[in-house]
């Protein structure tokens, strides 16, 4: 068994209508929907971004490795990525002159930062991620152009403070 954990996720087709996808479908959302992003906190919390291409080049290098055996292993870049970077990244992606809401509050459960630590999968596997966070940005952003995005952020946040989540 090779456990595989991915970390943040993203790229094209992630639902755009869905509040709980990945944060940066959320984001491309809320952009083309002509709303700003909403951060939680203060937007300076990190998380460790990863292109879908390079999650698929992890599986297919895992799946061609039936010598490793019984690992856990992190897909991700290694690298920390601030959530207000996401949002001014793809809001310049789309041309959309939109700063984010930082909502100053915090979610329930939520970690300040989570970054991967991805040497034993470079070691093990021979992983290393492809895609520069800004180039997948692009790329998202421009596939998002053409699809339907139904802005749901309100309405899920809405939810998480009835269930007492926000703080």
């Amino acid at each position: 068994t090779v456990a595989l954990r991915f970390f943040n996720v993203y790229g094209p087709r992630q639902s755009l209508s869905n509040p709980y996808t990945g944060v940066a479908a959320i984001f491309a959302s809320r952009l083309l929907n002509g709303q700003p992003p909403m951060i939680f906190e203060d937007g300076r919390q990190s998380r460790d971004f990863v292109h879908v291409s390079d999650v698929v080049h992890a599986l297919v290098l895992a799946l061609d490795r039936p010598d490793v055996v019984d690992v856990a292993l992190n897909v991700g870049t290694g690298r920390p990525t601030s959530v207000e970077a996401i949002a001014r990244g793809l809001a310049d992606a789309l041309g959309v002159r939109l700063a984010p809401q930082l909502v100053g509050k915090f979610r329930e459960g939520d970690i300040r930062h989570c970054v991967a630590d991805v040497h034993r999968i470079t070691r093990t596997l021979g992983y290393a991620p492809r895609v520069r966070l800004e180039d997948g940005l692009e790329e998202l952003a421009q596939w998002s152009r053409g699809e339907r995005a139904v802005d749901r952020g309100a309405q899920a946040q809405a939810e998480l403070e009835r269930k007492g989540l926000i703080r």
